[in-house]
C-alpha cells in the first residue's frame, strides 16, 4: 500500500508535466518509466543518464531530501496503522511491511531499466532495504514504544535508560536543529543577496510555463539539501562544487563546474571571503550554546564532571547527525568534474562534533553553576544582618526589680472568705515611668520581674487552685444501720479517696487573662 501510494503520486505528477509539455519526447510509457526512476531516486538510489554529450553514461546520485520524505512517511504510517488495527505482534508487522515494500521496489527497479533513467541495480540493492527497514522500525516503535527496547539485551537497555544518554540525545538533537536553522538563514540571505542572478537563471532555463513549473518543483525539492550545505558552510569545511573546487567561509577555491540552476546561482563568488562570509561562524557557536543549555539537568545534586560529560556526548550526537545529513545531501551529478557535489560527510560531522562539544561543555558547566548558586533565604548560608546596631541594655539591679507577692494557701483562703476572687492574680508593683529622655514615648515594661509563666509562680498558683477547687465528686451519704442489726453496733463508713485533680485548662486561661489585665 505504501509503495503503491508513492509510485502513484509521482506518476500523476510526471504525467501532468508530460501532458502540459509542448515538446514530449516520448509517449506515456516513457513518462511512467521516468516516474519509476524518480521513485527509486527518492530512496537514494543512483540513476544512470545515457544521453550525455560525451556518450559516456553519467550517474545521478544527488537525492532531493524533500523527495525522501514521501516514502519514509508512507512506510511509517503503514506500519503504525497495521499495529493499531490488527492484533499482530510488532515483529510480524515489521516483517510484513518491509517484505511487501521490497517486492514492489524490485518490480519498480526492473521496470525503470527500460526507460531513459534506469537505476543502478547495486545501489538499489542496499538503498531500498535501508529506507524500508528504518521507516518500518519507526512506525512500529511509534505504535508500540516497548517493542524496540525489548529487542535489546538487558545490559544495553539499562545503559540506554540512564538520564545521561537521554540528555545527550536531547542536547545533540537541539544542536543539530540549530545548525540546520543557521543553514536555512544563510541560504535565505544568499538568495536575497544574489536575487537578480537567481531570477535571470530561472528565466533563461526554459521559456514555457510547464518547464518553469518543473524547474520550480525541482528547486523546492532541493531546498533541504541547500540547508544542509549552508550548515556545512558555517561549520568551516564547506562543500564541494566539483572535483577540486570547494566553497568555505574563508574562500572559494578551484574552478567550480556549476550547471545552470537557480540555487547554484546564489553561491558566493570565487576568491577570498569577506567579513560577511566570516560571520557564518556564528552558526556553530549558537549551536554549541543551545546544546550546552539542554545538557544541564534540573537536579541540584549532579556533579560538574557529569554535566561536562553529558555536554561532550551531546556534541558527539550532533556530529553524528550532521554527518548522516551531509552524506544524504551530497552525491555525484556526473563524471569527471561533476563527480563530487555537496559536503563531505566525515569533515562536516567532525567539525560539528568539535564545535558543539567545545562550546557546549563550558556553557553547560556555567549554567549548572548559575542554577545551583546559593540564594539568600533558600541556601545554606544565612543572609547578612543589616539591622542597625543597638546599645546594650544595662542589667537591672535587684532594687529596681518589681517584686511579686508570693501566693500562699492562707492568703487564698482569706481572700475567699472576704469575697475576693481566689483566681485573681496577685497585684504587681506599678512599673516606673519611662525615661523622658529616652525618646521612645512608651512603657518599656517590667525589667527583670517574674512573669506569670515563670516556674516558681506557676507552681504556687497550681497549689492554690488545687486547694480552693475542692473535689469533683461529692461525698457519699452516710448509710444507716442494716435491718436487724443492734442499735449500738458501730457502722463502718467507706470513705473514697479523692483523686488528685489536675487543674483544667480553663482556669489557667482565666489566670492568664487576668494577669495581662493587671
Amino acid at each position: 500500500m505504501a509503495a503503491g501510494l508513492g509510485l502513484g503520486s509521482l506518476a500523476v505528477l510526471v504525467m501532468v508535466l508530460w501532458i502540459s509539455s509542448p515538446y514530449p519526447d516520448s509517449g506515456p510509457g516513457g513518462a511512467l518509466h521516468v516516474a519509476a526512476g524518480l521513485w527509486l531516486l527518492a530512496h537514494g538510489t543512483e540513476l544512470i543518464r545515457y544521453d550525455t554529450l560525451s556518450g559516456v553514461p553519467a550517474p545521478v546520485g544527488l537525492t532531493p531530501l524533500l523527495l525522501v520524505c514521501l516514502p519514509v512517511l508512507l512506510i511509517r504510517r503503514a506500519a503504525r496503522l497495521a499495529v493499531d488495527d490488527g492484533g499482530l505482534p510488532g515483529s510480524a508487522v515489521f516483517s510484513a511491511v518491509t517484505c511487501g515494500y521490497l517486492l514492489v521496489g524490485a518490480a519498480a527497479t526492473a521496470y525503470a531499466a527500460g526507460g531513459p533513467l534506469p537505476a543502478d541495480p547495486l545501489s538499489a540493492a542496499w538503498h531500498l532495504p535501508l529506507v524500508a527497514v528504518l521507516a518500518a522500525v519507526a512506525g512500529v516503535w511509534s505504535a508500540m514504544p516497548s517493542w524496540l527496547p525489548s529487542l535489546l539485551p538487558g545490559g544495553v537497555r539499562k545503559v540506554c535508560e540512564r538520564p545521561r544518554y537521554a540528555l545527550a540525545l536531547r542536547a545533540g538533537a537541539a544542536g543539530a536543529l540549530t545548525l540546520l536553522g543557521g543553514g536555512a538563514l544563510l541560504l535565505g540571505a544568499s538568495l536575497v543577496w544574489h536575487g537578480p542572478a537567481v531570477q535571470h537563471t530561472f528565466l533563461q532555463l526554459t521559456g514555457v510555463w510547464s518547464g518553469r513549473f518543473a524547474v520550480l518543483l525541482l528547486a523546492v525539492a532541493l531546498v533541504p539539501n541547500a540547508v544542509v550545505w549552508g550548515a556545512a558552510y558555517g561549520l568551516g569545511p564547506g562543500f564541494a562544487l566539483g572535483a577540486g573546487a570547494t566553497a568555505t567561509p574563508l574562500a572559494v577555491t578551484g574552478t567550480p563546474a556549476l550547471p545552470r540552476f537557480p540555487l547554484l546561482a546564489a553561491l558566493p563568488p570565487e576568491g577570498p571571503g569577506s567579513p560577511l562570509t566570516w560571520a557564518a561562524v556564528g552558526v556553530p557557536v549558537a549551536a554549541g550554546l543551545v546544546a550546552g543549555w539542554f545538557a544541564v539537568r534540573r537536579a541540584r545534586d549532579v556533579s560538574y564532571g557529569e554535566t561536562a560529560l553529558t555536554a561532550a556526548l551531546g556534541g558527539l550526537v550532533c556530529g553524528g547527525l550532521m554527518g548522516v545529513l551531509a552524506w544524504a545531501a551530497a552525491g555525484p551529478l556526473g563524471t569527471g568534474a561533476l563527480a563530487r557535489f555537496g559536503p563531505v560527510w566525515w569533515e562536516t560531522g567532525g567539525a560539528a562534533a568539535m564545535w558543539t562539544a567545545g562550546v557546549a561543555v563550558p556553557v553547560a558547566v556555567g549554567v549548572q553553576g548559575w542554577r545551583t548558586r546559593p540564594v539568600w533565604g533558600t541556601g545554606t548560608e544565612p543572609p547578612p544582618d543589616r539591622t542597625p546596631a543597638m546599645a546594650p541594655t544595662p542589667a537591672p539591679t535587684p532594687a529596681s526589680t518589681p517584686a511579686m507577692a508570693p501566693v500562699s494557701t492562707s492568703a487564698s483562703a482569706s481572700a475567699s472568705d472576704s469575697g475576693q476572687d481566689p483566681y485573681q492574680a496577685p497585684t504587681r508593683a506599678p512599673a516606673p515611668d519611662p525615661d523622658p529622655d529616652s525618646g521612645t514615648g512608651r512603657d518599656p515594661g517590667p525589667v527583670g520581674g517574674e512573669e506569670w509563666h515563670v516556674k516558681g509562680v506557676r507552681e504556687l498558683r497550681w497549689a492554690a487552685l488545687r486547694e480552693t477547687s475542692g473535689t469533683l465528686i461529692p461525698p457519699f451519704p452516710t448509710p444507716g444501720p442494716p435491718p436487724g442489726a443492734p442499735a449500738d453496733a458501730p457502722v463502718e463508713v467507706p470513705v473514697a479517696a479523692a483523686p488528685e485533680l489536675v487543674p483544667g485548662v480553663a482556669g489557667a486561661r482565666v489566670v492568664a487573662r487576668r494577669d495581662r489585665a493587671t
